[in-house]
């Protein structure tokens, strides 16, 4: 087969450069299951599968000379100490004494599999742009690679992978035929990352851009910038999970970033936490975040804002899991795509999700209209949008407007702009200066809102969130032993929501009382 053909001459090209003391205890049909192979100076030779098992390799040490004949085969290793073969995805990394000699050479196997994403295809082709996160070895790079071919040769699209360390698409000029039509940058030195990220986007008209391994504060601004010119962008980043993305100061812009907020007396009392929070700062660069578990389990978070701020406010969340078939190994290379199952399955129970959407509870059925800002703070525009669900969409054209918020301080320098929305008959509204306050009065004012309308809608959702932090207080209280604990009369279809998710935790609610006076009360089953 085509795949096994592509397979054996790559692992041959690897093999052609190792000592005789290597190639003699190998056969490429017995590393199908091998990630690396380990040279060490002194140190017996070492090959490592993915599992986690380490085996030596005969029973000889490894020798200047034999670290001399691999090296002395490859190109040269570039600042950060990797290089690899022409050709293939075979990539070999130098560990350098004081002196900048190489003492010790990590070659891990390069692969092609296909299959690893049969079960989020559908997420892919959606067109939205999509973070993975997972440990060292899962196969975060082998996902992309894989994408980007989808992309490129299903969906037709421009596809540039900004390829820093050569893993995606191999060393050489030409790209591995794996990639499919994708096209591919190469990074000279790992801090120019971003300048190449910039650069893609700017110079190749690219409708998708893949990127591997996000790990600076700079990477992730210049991800958020590829992100607001409207192209999908694949990436990996350093971290296990969603929620330790978000405790890393250099890495959570990428999905919203947070900040501390000093609540009032009255607000902390409500939702029962302490007067300082923290909540997103903004949109989040990737609109879903997904977790590689292992080689074939996936946790999807297919909405990163929801995702984020419900483990910011402590309410339980439960990814979607997605898993290949048990029943069907990724294929290597090949021209026929395997029939995967997809499989979705529940996560642990101390995991679990309740799908409160303030947009559902709080509609204005209001017509959605376009905004252009001039000199006008959008984050704090988006933020208001998302909080209060104005029934608003920001656009980037001034003639495609209905409403138009520019400063006071700079319209005189924005005429041009704000004549073109004038001839296009859009509403002009000014505000003095970019504080939260101000915008949303404008807002108010551009979507016609009326202040008791308002109040009524926002005081729904207060009511809503109020009564599921109850929940989740309640249900501490059972863990710490007590037997059964009374909520506050709520009408009923707020205790249906409140009796969904004392059900997703375990417990038992029934509702008691009559008329207004009617509660839930939950109790251990």
């Amino acid at each position: 087969m085509m795949n096994e053909i592509q397979l054996q001459n790559d692992l041959e090209k690897l093999l052609v450069i190792m000592p005789r003391k290597i190639t003699s205890n190998l056969t490429t049909s017995g590393l199908d299951d091998v990630i690396e192979l380990v040279l060490d100076i002194g140190r017996i030779p070492e090959i490592r599968y993915s599992g986690g098992k380490i085996a030596k390799l005969g029973d000889e040490l490894i020798t200047d000379e034999d670290i001399n004949f691999v090296t002395s085969h490859l190109q040269e290793f570039t600042h950060d100490n990797r290089s690899g073969i022409p050709g293939t995805l075979h990539r070999i990394s130098a560990i350098r004494n004081r002196q900048g000699k190489v003492v010790g050479l990590t070659c891990r196997i390069g692969r092609v599999v296909t299959g690893t994403i049969s079960c989020i295809k559908d997420i892919c082709l959606q067109g939205k742009s999509i973070l993975f996160l997972g440990r060292p070895g899962v196969g975060k790079t082998t996902k992309l690679r894989e994408i980007s071919r989808l992309v490129a040769d299903e969906l037709g699209k421009r596809v540039v992978i900004v390829d820093t360390s050569n893993e995606i698409a191999g060393d050489g000029d030409t790209p591995h035929p794996a990639i499919g039509t994708a096209r591919r940058m190469q990074v000279p030195q790992p801090e120019y990352q971003k300048d190449i990220m910039i650069e893609a986007v700017e110079n190749h008209t690219p409708e998708v851009i893949v990127v591997d391994e996000i790990g600076t504060e700079a990477e992730a601004q210049a991800a958020r910038t590829i992100a607001e010119r409207g192209v999908m962008l694949i990436a990996t980043a350093h971290g296990n999970s969603l929620e330790s993305l978000i405790k890393n100061p250099t890495l959570s812009d990428l999905v919203g970033g947070i900040q501390s907020v000093t609540l009032g007396d009255d607000e902390a009392k409500r939702r029962a936490t302490q007067k300082t929070v923290l909540e997103r700062e903004k949109q989040p660069t990737f609109d879903i975040v997904i977790e590689i578990i292992d080689r074939n389990t996936l946790a999807v978070y297919k909405n990163t804002s929801e995702a984020v701020d419900y483990i910011l406010r402590g309410w339980p969340i439960r990814p979607e899991l997605r898993k290949v078939d048990k029943g069907e190994i990724p294929h290597m290379e090949a021209d026929t795509k395997p029939q995967t199952d997809v499989k979705v399955e529940k996560a642990e129970d101390n995991k679990m999700n309740f799908s409160f959407s303030r947009p559902k509870y709080c509609e204005q059925n209001k017509p959605l209209k376009k905004l252009y800002l001039y000199a006008v703070s959008r984050t704090i525009v988006e933020k208001l949008i998302e909080r209060m669900d104005f029934k608003i969409e920001i656009t980037k054209n001034a003639d495609d407007a209905d409403i138009v918020i520019a400063h006071k301080n700079f319209a005189k320098g924005g005429a041009k702009v704000l004549n073109v929305a004038k001839e296009y008959r859009a509403q002009i509204f000014y505000v003095k200066t970019n504080s939260m306050a101000q915008i949303q009065k404008v807002l108010k004012d551009a979507l016609d809102i009326q202040p008791q309308d308002f109040e009524q809608s926002e005081g729904y959702c207060d009511n809503v969130e109020m009564a599921l932090d109850e929940v989740k207080s309640a249900i501490e209280k059972l863990q710490a032993g007590e037997s059964f604990v009374e909520l506050l009369p709520r009408n009923a279809q707020i205790r249906k929501l409140q009796h969904e998710l004392v059900e997703q935790y375990g417990y038992k609610s029934v509702s008691v009382g009559d008329g207004d006076n009617r509660y839930i009360k939950i109790e251990k089953q």
